[in-house]
């Protein structure tokens, strides 16, 4: 039976903690019940595991439950999988974890963290040299502190074979039903699926679930222009425009823009047309083509393809995914 252990460090995320036991737990209810779906009916043996024996203080407020004690190498010893969710980034990570975090991977373990777990692998120098993500509020410090690891903030998780990377909690779904569709094939993980009611394969990347707001920075002397380019969205701006409203030559306009908004006016404003088309597909039911002139893209053609490149996904698949329910009056 393949044993995954979860780690329990101080600080964990709880939700972060409780997902991979419930997936993997789930699955190995799915061979009693389902085993044409599972071959043999091996699965999985879960277990939670702490560095010490004690109660678990969590990232929920104070929350805490028992979680068995083990030295670390013995926790992680007869694992298959080791998993290390979300827990406290600015705590310097003990070194008996990162040893047996180490030992697991020298042996042949599978390794995957999930959200800021990720700061552990890195710690321990299991992503040097990989391609790796984190969750997108904090790849660019997981970058900083680790250059040796290529942080990719876009996607939900990356498998790199025997180390694997997610982003935020509900990545963590993702991850986990990943592992088992490596394990025993697409039906296992469907069935899986169904049971926790969550899609087999989520399509797209963390970039819908980021906009402009979240990336804003301080604003300083181009506020104005940027409140008057937001205004004028579905207008044909040119940077001479932008350059004229602000009284600058282009060249400082496009100086200043680094420096305040940190890219370019053009990158700016498709950013902001991709917001607001996507409040438009969240909010309003008018179609595609009608968005994409309202948010500035001018067709359909050019709205799919920034969707494409930018958010990994389409403006159709975008308004299933997150369109309002239409409120019913009192």
């Amino acid at each position: 039976m393949h044993t995954v252990v979860v780690l329990a460090l101080p600080g964990v995320v709880a939700l972060e903690l409780a997902i991979p036991f419930q997936v993997f737990s789930t699955a190995r209810a799915a061979a009693y019940r389902t085993p044409r779906l599972t071959g043999d009916g091996r699965l999985y043996d879960v277990r939670i595991g702490a560095p010490q024996p004690s109660l678990a203080a969590t990232a929920s407020g104070g929350t805490a439950f028992a979680v068995a004690g083990l030295e670390p190498l013995e926790v992680v010893e007869a694992a298959d999988t080791v998993i290390v969710p979300a827990a406290e980034s600015s705590a310097a990570p003990p070194a008996s974890v990162l040893t047996a975090l180490r030992a697991a991977h020298a042996r042949g373990a599978r390794i995957a963290s999930i959200c800021t777990g990720a700061y552990l692998l890195a710690a321990a120098g299991l992503l040097d040299g990989r391609r790796a993500t984190t969750h997108w509020a904090h790849a660019d410090d997981l970058a900083a502190r680790h250059p040796a690891v290529d942080v990719d903030p876009r996607v939900l998780f990356v498998d790199d074979g025997a180390v694997l990377t997610a982003a935020g909690v509900a990545a963590g779904l993702d991850l986990c039903l990943h592992l088992i569709r490596r394990d025993h094939g697409a039906a296992a993980a469907a069935y899986v699926a169904r049971r926790i009611v969550m899609p087999p394969h989520r399509e797209g990347g963390q970039a819908q679930y980021r906009t402009e707001a979240d990336d804003a920075r301080d604003g300083g002397e181009l506020v104005p222009t940027l409140a008057w380019m937001r205004s004028r969205l579905a207008d044909d701006l040119q940077l001479a425009d932008i350059a004229r409203h602000a009284s600058m030559s282009t060249r400082t306009l496009v100086r200043r823009f680094r420096q305040e908004c940190g890219t370019t006016p053009l990158q700016w404003l498709i950013r902001q047309r991709l917001d607001s088309a996507r409040e438009l597909l969240e909010t309003t039911a008018v179609p595609v083509e009608e968005v994409a002139r309202r948010a500035g893209f001018g067709t359909s053609a050019s709205l799919r393809q920034h969707f494409a490149r930018r958010l990994g996904t389409s403006p159709l698949r975008y308004r299933r995914t997150f369109r309002q329910p239409e409120r019913v009056p009192a």
